[in-house]
């Protein structure tokens, strides 16, 4: 059972709807209008008149791969349109409005992909107060080459000559370029603009309101039965377990799995933390020899996932005899985590233990009370809650571990070399005061092996990377530019201190292309 579209109907009846056409940045459109203090939900467009669709105020039809003149392209509901509510398409968004009503859109060989200028060629609500020239974020190859009746051109760039456009009389816009993106000028303007001007919308969206909804929601949930929740000490889980301890008391017990794969001095951490500090009826199982006897001479990093996931689920259901009255496991799934499993209509790019390869015959029904809420969104929860910085201001630590930074095989060895470099990382960030600006760091385990010197004597041992990022909430993501010195401390003390590795490289990688994990 999944409660996110309970949470849709019911944290918020006021709300912006984004339609789902598959772009990676969807959740970003949704993220940017809460940002605004306005409630936004995201919704596949064959599922919209399957909700409640009062308190709507506007839609937002995001991006997406497909060309819409293809016979299979997602298609816009004309229901939409008889509704009268204003509309803002966003790069295939805009396409679609445009070949729904009679325009034309064609592929061009002149693709834009990147910073491009937009000039604004007619004043209109959406840019209102905004410069004449400012740059803009594109990524289309199709254009749309003749606007629909009744359309008007509002900009063009060097390469589109149609890039903005709006109806004569009707609030519906569409744009070419993604507003969402932090990349364009202006950007959160110009969602201000629609969601304040052309939507009329007030301010209805705040951490306090969410704990508000959330303690109506789960108490209706749950009745007077018991959850456990699935506690890894990550910032995810914490909050959960924070909030649910809030909502529920003496109903709720976080559980504390410790796989085997957890960084160094962890398990301590966690108990000090929740056991002590927060006083939760917390739980410690110990299950490393079971985590890890299932994880040996398995490669695969989706199998890793999946045999993780897999395996939390029967220790809580071995853990749930004790609890005559436990009928529901709680979870610290994230917006980001449900669109990087993929959707209806966006590609998948990797699952997530707490979203994909769930048993089927799962005893517990799943609560997930944060999937709704974005990175910085949960973390404002949990000082909301009254939990310490120091467990809010964490960096993402996965649920499946270190098993996604040991690639391939998994061995007590490879743990302790993750373990032990993660652990100098740590110290050299803090202590060099960048803790708050990068917003993960951790090393990878590779499978390959050089040759080095070290003392005169030829080894043979691990290469060893150095992931470390700036991010907003985990969406996009750039490569932290760590001072070569610092780099060169960090270096020494790993080939030094952790006896396997005589390589240490680092990766300046940004997302996209890559992903932040490596698995």
């Amino acid at each position: 059972m999944w409660i996110i579209s309970k949470s849709h109907r019911i944290i918020m009846n006021k709300r912006i709807v984004v339609l789902d056409y598959g772009s990676q940045y969807n959740q970003l459109i949704v993220r940017r209008i809460r940002d605004l203090g306005r409630y936004a939900v995201l919704i596949h467009p064959e599922e919209l008149f399957d909700h409640d669709i009062e308190g709507i105020l506007g839609f937002i039809l995001s991006g997406g791969p497909n060309s819409v003149y293809d016979l299979d392209a997602p298609k816009l509901d004309l229901r939409i349109l008889s509704l009268d509510l204003p509309i803002l398409g966003i790069c295939y968004g805009m396409q679609l409005l445009a070949h729904t009503l009679g325009g034309v859109v064609e592929g061009h060989d002149l693709r834009e992909y990147g910073l491009t200028e937009l000039k604004i060629t007619k004043d209109n609500l959406l840019t209102h107060h905004l410069p004449n020239r400012f740059n803009t974020w594109m990524s289309h190859g199709d254009m749309v080459t003749k606007l629909p009746l009744h359309f008007i051109n509002l900009g063009s760039s060097k390469t589109t000559e149609i890039a903005m456009m709006m109806h004569e009389t009707k609030p519906i816009y569409g744009i070419q370029y993604h507003p969402e993106v932090r990349n364009t000028e202006f950007g959160n303007d110009i969602l201000s603009n629609f969601v304040e001007h052309i939507c009329k919308m007030e301010k209805n969206w705040s951490i306090p309101k969410f704990i508000e909804e959330k303690e109506r929601e789960i108490k209706a949930l749950v009745g007077d039965g018991h959850v456990i929740c699935a506690l890894s000490g990550g910032v995810d889980s914490s909050v959960v377990t924070a909030l649910l301890n809030h909502i529920l008391k003496d109903q709720f017990t976080p559980i504390f799995v410790d796989h085997g794969l957890l960084r160094k001095y962890e398990r301590e951490e966690v108990e000090k933390t929740f056991k002590r500090d927060f006083e939760t009826n917390l739980i410690t199982i110990d299950a490393k020899d079971r985590f890890l006897s299932k994880l040996q001479g398995i490669s695969d990093p989706e199998e890793k996932r999946k045999i993780i996931g897999t395996e939390f689920i029967r220790v809580f259901e071995d853990e749930i005899k004790n609890f005559k009255d436990a009928k529901f496991l709680a979870q610290g799934t994230l917006y980001t985590d449900v669109i990087e499993s993929g959707t209806k209509t966006a590609k998948t790019i990797k699952s997530h233990h707490n979203v994909g390869g769930l048993p089927k015959d799962m005893n517990l029904t799943l609560i997930e009370p944060l999937n709704t809420l974005f990175k910085d969104e949960v973390r404002a929860l949990g000082l909301q809650l009254g939990l310490p910085k120091s467990i809010v201001n964490r960096q993402p630590f996965p649920g499946p571990g270190l098993s996604i930074r040991i690639l391939g095989e998994i061995t007590l060895e490879k743990i302790r070399i993750v373990q032990d470099s993660d652990l100098i990382l740590r110290e050299e960030i803090k202590l060099n005061d960048l803790d708050q600006s990068i917003w993960q760091y951790f090393t990878v385990l590779t499978p390959l092996k050089t040759v080095g010197v070290m003392g005169d004597a030829r080894t043979y041992d691990y290469v060893l990377v150095i992931r470390a990022v700036t991010s907003i909430d985990g969406m996009t993501a750039d490569f932290a530019q760590i001072p070569y010195s610092i780099l060169q401390k960090i270096s020494n003390r790993m080939t030094n201190e952790v006896k396997g590795i005589n390589r240490v490289v680092y990766d300046i990688t940004s997302k996209p292309p890559g992903t932040i994990e490596w698995e």
